[in-house]
């Protein structure tokens, strides 16, 4: 890469970072953010929740143990959380451009220009840090060859439709039905349910599942601003009113929230790591979890049949909410995550036994 042309990023703020370019060489424009996880990165990038963004990973060394093969199980990538890489860029500081292990079937780079993702290495990323915790995550350009992009802000779009099935699709054949809305689902969280004995039936974020024979309604984690998914939140209004049990993660969480009567807002730099700690309110139980989200709830603004469920020990913001009488919940974590760790699992299962309650009822 000695001949390479250097490149660039370059945030609305102004500040520059001077690097080398990888992956896929064509300058592109989004959102930048960062993810503090140590290891992932092929979960992070085909993660449909960093749809949009230009993600900065703050581990020092990126790239060592390449890309996984191409397997799939139930229909379903087994190494990856979608079938195709999400980010719009990467930003690191230390490429690998030898990779090793046992499952490595490519290098990082090679991923990148087949999906046409372009990257950077060389970059300070405990500066670029710095600079998003103290001013916020802010839009941004991935500069190759000269070419500055036109300003892109990912968040005006209905970034939801841009990731979510656009046709419903049943995985396994189990004793509980789950209607999973798909708001740019994880596979991972469809690989939670099939082991519990479910029949998973994904449908598009608009879908009307009310013609649906379920059991139990699960609202996936997703991108963007909840705001824009007005099909999915009126959907859910109409859900809460019955007594089906319902359990919903990330967006899920949000989209909930908007659905009881509650508000959202943009959280100044969102919380994108695999180590944030959070509270179970009303207990001194604390657990770790992996997140990936750029909103939260206004806990101030949940109607009186709500509770918080979940606190962020960091800046004290809703991490999950709770019906106070009905089946009904939702975490802003990732229960489910795919590289750990699975402290939460458990809401899975207890998410299964409300619908056996609800079904012997």
């Amino acid at each position: 890469m000695t001949n390479a042309k250097p490149a660039k990023l370059i945030l609305q703020s102004g500040v520059e970072f001077s690097g080398w370019p990888f992956g896929y060489d064509e300058s592109v424009s989004g959102e930048v953010v960062f993810n503090t996880a140590m290891t992932g990165y092929p979960e992070s990038l085909t993660d449909p929740s960093y749809k949009g963004q230009i993600l900065a990973l703050t581990y020092p060394l990126v790239g060592n143990y390449g890309v996984p093969s191409l397997v799939y199980e139930n229909g379903l990538l087994k190494n990856f959380e979608s079938d195709k890489i999400h980010i719009s860029g990467l930003i690191i500081s230390d490429y690998s451009f030898k990779y090793s292990h046992w499952n490595a079937k490519t290098s990082l780079s090679e991923w990148l220009i087949k999906h046409k993702i372009p990257a950077i290495y060389g970059i300070d990323t405990r500066a670029l840090t710095k600079t998003l915790r103290e001013e916020g995550c802010m839009l941004g350009s991935l500069v190759m060859n000269d070419f500055v992009p036109e300003a892109y802000d990912p968040n005006l779009d209905n970034l939801v439709d841009q990731v979510s099935i656009r046709e419903k699709k049943v995985y396994g054949n189990g004793k509980y039905k789950i209607v999973l809305v798909d708001c740019g689902v994880k596979y991972n969280i469809i690989r939670s349910f099939l082991e519990r004995d479910t029949t998973v039936i994904r449908v598009p974020w608009d879908y009307d599942y009310s013609i649906e024979d379920y059991d139990g309604l699960f609202i996936s984690n997703g991108p963007g601003d909840p705001k824009q998914c007005g099909a999915t939140i009126k959907n859910l209004a109409k859900s809460i009113k019955e007594d089906k049990p319902i359990f919903g993660i990330c967006l899920g969480n949000q989209l909930l929230g908007l659905a009881s009567g509650a508000d959202t807002y943009k959280l100044k730099y969102g919380h994108r790591s695999h180590n944030q700690p959070v509270l179970k309110c009303g207990t001194n139980k604390a657990y770790i979890t992996s997140q990936n989200h750029g909103f939260a709830i206004d806990n101030s603004t949940l109607k009186e049949e709500w509770t918080p469920l979940f606190e962020n020990l960091n800046d004290k913001t809703n991490e999950g909410i709770l019906h106070n009488s009905k089946a009904i919940f939702s975490t802003q974590f990732h229960p489910e995550a795919s590289g750990g760790p699975s402290d939460t699992m458990f809401l899975f299962d207890e998410f299964i036994d409300m619908i056996r309650e609800w079904k012997e009822k």
